[in-house]
């Protein structure tokens, strides 16, 4: 392909898969399949790191992150991002109504839409083009997360149709719902804490440095108010209307996620509608926004120090019922981590009957001082798991004995521990323990794991109650005359299992590190140790420090895989697995390696550059031969140090004699 020929593809790609993120992700009506939308980015992608001088600056190939920001900016905003004023019942609504009215001297029209739990953020365009996003921060100046909020699929990065030059779209950044229950339940197979709610999870991602891991969170966004000094319409629900034709993700009348009103009783009816409504929602909301329509009198209205007066938001109460806690039991994860649970006299809640719901850890337990017996207070509010959240102290019997948290395995009687400075109780007893057994090997066989076809849970259960497994290295042992004595285990099942144990042999190497279920080691984690290390040898014969200078690999995870691989028992399962044929080094794609310059010379980029990108500059030291690591060590042959660079990794190499280039110098080095 030449270069005029590249260019042309690059172009056609680029509005083709614009074209394809809109259908699905604004109009709900996807033209082609996921795999076929990934194959069109890759080749676009592939084409843009062979031609970058035709990659636009806003490509959809920005959408799968790779920036990372050690600090973000701090931008004053140019229009400030003041919070709403409370209302908890009617009669605010309707003072707020005759204020509004008095002051307007005439009939006026309301907006209404729904007040979503997430992130708040405001969107700059010049042009057409994405040109920064900014949080609320304190309603003055906000964190510039520009390279975040380009992996939200929902946000466009180049406009169409009609728009004005410059203007600002704000809205809300949120998780889904079925994407934050599916990251919780991603978190507990490796062991760590769940989340607390979608609202703390989207914010506390998109602080994220690593714009590729909030890529992989998917995040989500609705965009409900235009700003600028040259609008196309002087009304807030047309220009909203406008909004959605250059390509903006807003709620729409026709869902009745947004709607126009004259009068305080349809306000009232709206807000019942989504009162009861809200719980058939994908995403959190807590409560309803009334805006005055009409940008002129917005203006004359005015502001408060701190609020617009020409807005109020309407708060939901956090729905919560009261029921009668039975029993706590205990229950084991597969990493050993004990979580309490409340057995409740069932009710109903938000829409479902609710027979049991978190305690946490012991600390909670404690603070509410919850005990069997006690009249409960759940509510879901922002967990997708209900909670209890107080105890009716009033109705406690009065035999009631304080809830002494168990010490030992309710599986398999082991001593509990509890490491400082963490929340939850562990079994160590990790070898022996059933449960955490069974979780392992269904942690092993899942999906994103070894991917095993005819293989699940209650096979697993099935196979190691009968005696033929006791880890998931003796899975690639099973024989098809044993496996057939078992209950339910015709020829044909048989046989399906057992082609997909053959089968699981060519997962790729990050994808088994990821199965062996090595605590806070998950999917990311594993690929980028897999990218470092190579292969697995290479992962067992590292030390301590050198698994923590790995790119975004800290203390904690390099601890717990350290000491997981010290362990001689996890060393054999390893041997065995390596013995069944499993993939255990990385396969190597094409290299574009171009020269041995920087052959065993490990780097450290650090700053902000001219002439590279932190990642163009990266691969240029991998294309020479050298290594990229992300914390500087006595290992660490150079710094490449841009402005901006802080002090204390400037004093670090110094004290450690690695040698600092700047930008320049490094340039030197490769002429």
């Amino acid at each position: 392909m030449d270069v005029f020929q590249a260019q042309e593809r690059i172009v056609e790609l680029s509005e083709l898969i614009r074209k394809h993120n809109h259908a699905y992700y604004m109009s709900d009506t996807p033209e082609i399949s996921d795999y076929e939308f990934d194959q069109l980015l890759e080749e676009l992608q592939k084409l843009e790191n062979e031609f970058p001088q035709f990659a636009e600056e806003n490509s959809p190939t920005k959408r799968v992150g790779g920036a990372i920001t050690k600090k973000f900016e701090t931008v004053v905003h140019r229009y400030p991002m003041l919070s709403l004023s409370n209302s908890y019942n009617r009669e605010e609504l309707i003072d707020f109504d005759q204020r509004v009215q008095k002051l307007a001297g005439k009939k006026v029209e309301y907006t209404c839409e729904l007040k979503y739990d997430g992130v708040a953020i405001g969107i700059q365009y010049k042009n057409g083009q994405l040109h920064r996003a900014v949080t609320r921060g304190d309603g003055s100046k906000g964190d510039d997360i520009t390279e975040n909020v380009k992996t939200i699929r929902s946000v466009p990065l180049k406009l169409a149709g009609d728009y004005p030059d410059d203007f600002e779209i704000r809205g809300e950044i949120f998780y889904p719902l079925s994407v934050f229950k599916a990251l919780n339940e991603s978190r507990e197979d490796i062991g760590e804490d769940r989340l607390a709610n979608p609202r703390n999870a989207a914010s506390g991602t998109l602080k994220m440095q690593d714009s590729k891991v909030v890529a992989s969170r998917k995040l989500d966004c609705y965009l409900y108010y235009v700003l600028g000094e040259i609008l196309p319409f002087k009304s807030h629900e047309e220009n909203l209307s406008a909004a959605t034709s250059w390509g903006f993700k807003v709620p729409k009348k026709s869902e009745k996620l947004f709607a126009t009103y004259q009068s305080i009783e349809e306000i009232f009816e709206f807000i019942d509608y989504w009162s009861s409504g809200r719980n058939k929602l994908n995403f959190e909301i807590d409560g309803i926004v009334i805006k005055v329509n009409d940008y002129y009198l917005q203006e004359e209205l005015g502001y408060t120090a701190k609020s617009p007066r020409w807005a109020i938001a309407y708060k939901f109460k956090a729905e919560q019922v009261e029921t009668r806690l039975n029993e706590i039991t205990y229950q084991v994860g597969r990493t050993g981590a004990i979580t309490p649970v409340a057995n409740l006299e069932p009710i109903l809640l938000a829409g479902t009957t609710v027979k049991r719901a978190s305690l946490h850890n012991a600390d909670q337990i404690a603070k509410l001082d919850i005990r069997e017996g006690d009249l409960v207070q759940v509510e879901k509010g922002g967990e997708i798991i209900p909670k209890v959240v107080g105890v009716n102290l009033s109705q406690r019997p009065p035999n009631s004995q304080p809830t002494e948290y168990i010490s030992q395995c309710p599986e398999c009687a082991t001593e509990l521990i509890r490491v400082e400075g963490e929340a939850k109780h562990y079994c160590p007893n990790e070898t022996g323990c059933p449960t955490q057994i069974k979780g392992k090997m269904t942690h092993f066989i899942s999906r994103k794991a070894m991917d095993i076809d005819g293989l699940g849970e209650e096979t697993i259960e099935q196979l190691f109650e009968g005696g033929l497994i006791q880890n998931y290295a003796d899975l690639y042992t099973l024989q098809e005359q044993d496996v057939l004595k078992l209950d339910r285990m015709a020829q044909k099942s048989v046989s399906n299992l057992l082609q997909g144990i053959e089968n699981s042999k060519q997962i790729p190497f990050e994808r088994v590190l990821f199965a062996l279920g090595i605590r806070y080691v998950g999917e990311t984690v594993s690929k980028k140790l897999a990218k470092h290390f190579k292969n697995m040898n290479a992962i067992l014969n590292a030390s301590l420090e050198e698994m923590t200078a790995v790119d975004e690999i800290g203390e904690k995870i390099a601890e717990s895989l350290y000491f997981f691989l010290q362990k001689e028992e996890h060393r054999e399962l390893i041997n065995r697995l390596k013995s069944y044929g499993l993939q255990f080094e990385i396969v190597e794609t094409e290299s574009t390696q171009v020269s041995t310059i920087f052959e065993g010379k490990t780097f450290v980029v650090s700053g902000v550059f001219e002439n590279y990108s932190r990642n163009e500059l990266k691969k240029t030291i991998e294309d020479y031969g050298g290594k990229n690591v992300g914390s500087i060590s006595k290992k660490t042959d150079y710094l490449v140090a841009g402005y901006k660079m802080g002090p204390a990794k400037k004093e670090k190499a110094e004290s450690l004699g690695v040698t600092i280039l700047s930008e320049q110098e490094f340039g030197d080095m490769l002429d």
